[in-house]
């Protein structure tokens, strides 16, 4: 695990705060999407596929910040679309980095060098670069030629300065083990201070819906995936809890918090999660956690959450386990997510048939007010 020590006490001392409250639910990260505008059309994402009216809209630097103070979230990440985009994404990070929030700026890469001076280094600060793997399976995975090398130049470059930089990865179906280790072991060698990892959501206007594993097929390749780390004896800085990375490989049946990793973005706060937005939006912070019936989602629950298991969603179940219970979370830490063995058994399924719903059936997606 590759969190820092100081975000690491930091999350603690506020996920305990919050038991002590009594809180059941409360988040943990906050996904601000300021914008769905990409420079890049990728094959597995759904983010893009909307007219330019909705491309154009920005969220303001007022409405940013807002969010961050309304869900006070210790940790703020900033996906897209491509946040460098955005014309007052400097003073979005600082005014955040200000609030002494940790902030994880996603980015393709493609603007990064040009955009670097407007930053500055801080322990508060992370870019969080897309890399799907290695040139030839990145750069099929983002439709375009060369930007795995641009990526990686801006990633040395900004290790150069000072900046913290995160590895953000993607996995698809077709993914060879050996491969997206090859991939850790190149990240490694880069000098990340973490990777971050997760299967590819079937996002229901995703161009293509060939791309997305199972929820079995995720879990058997993150065990090879693991099992080959082992074998060479490396510890990854993957930038998960360690009772994540042991769900990942079918050892913790964890149902999903969606309210953890709450989202804000041009048409309001998203129901349910990140990922999907079929109950609509609502106007504030207070009204998505208190108006939302959570319970009609997650694995077992509705169709489109049956192959998930995103960090959005259960990054926040581990990291509530593990403080829950913090000796189990130190053991795999030490000894490494099992790979051998039986998994455990999914959810139980309160619709059996969507055991069986293909991967490309999404919800149907509410339309944005």
């Amino acid at each position: 695990m590759s969190i820092p020590l100081i975000q690491q006490y930091r999350i603690a001392r506020y996920v305990l705060r919050q038991k002590l409250q009594g809180r059941r639910r409360y988040p943990l990260v906050l996904m601000l999407e300021p914008l769905f505008q990409c420079n890049l059309a990728c094959a597995g994402c759904g983010k893009i596929d909307y007219p330019q009216e909705i491309l154009s809209r920005r969220l303001t630097l007022e409405e940013c910040l807002t969010a961050v103070d309304e869900c006070d979230a210790p940790v703020v990440s900033i996906p897209g679309g491509e946040p460098l985009i955005h014309k007052d994404m400097p003073a979005i990070v600082a005014g955040i980095v200000a609030r002494r929030k940790f902030v994880y700026l996603c980015s393709n890469a493609i603007l990064l060098e040009s955009k670097m001076d407007e930053y500055q280094p801080s322990p508060y600060l992370t870019f969080s670069i897309h890399l799907d793997g290695l040139r030839e399976r990145h750069d099929a995975s983002v439709c375009r030629e060369g930007v795995f090398d641009k990526a990686v130049a801006a990633i040395r470059e900004a290790r150069r300065r000072g900046f913290r930089v995160n590895v953000n990865c993607t996995l698809f179906l077709g993914e060879n083990p050996e491969e997206v280790a090859e991939f850790f072991d190149f990240c490694t060698e880069l000098d990340v201070e973490g990777i971050t990892v997760s299967p590819g959501y079937s996002y229901e206007r995703a161009p293509r819906q060939d791309v997305f594993l199972q929820r079995r097929q995720s879990k058997r390749l993150f065990r090879e995936i693991f099992k080959r780390g082992t074998e060479r004896g490396r510890r990854w800085r993957l930038n998960h809890s360690s009772l994540f990375l042991d769900f990942l490989a079918g050892n913790q049946n964890y149902h999903c918090t969606p309210w953890s990793n709450p989202t804000r973005n041009i048409f309001g706060w998203q129901r349910p999660c990140y990922l999907m937005a079929d109950g609509g939006y609502a106007e504030s912070f207070r009204a998505l956690m208190d108006e939302t019936e959570w319970d009609r989602y997650g694995t077992g629950n509705h169709p489109a959450c049956a192959n998930c298991l995103a960090h959005c969603g259960y990054e926040g179940t581990a990291v509530d386990d593990a403080v829950a219970h913090p000796l189990k979370a130190l053991l795999v830490r030490l000894r490494g997510p099992r790979t051998t063995g039986d998994m455990v058994p999914e959810p139980a399924m309160r619709h059996p048939s969507i055991e069986t719903i293909p991967i490309s059936t999404g919800g149907e997606r509410a339309e944005p007010r």
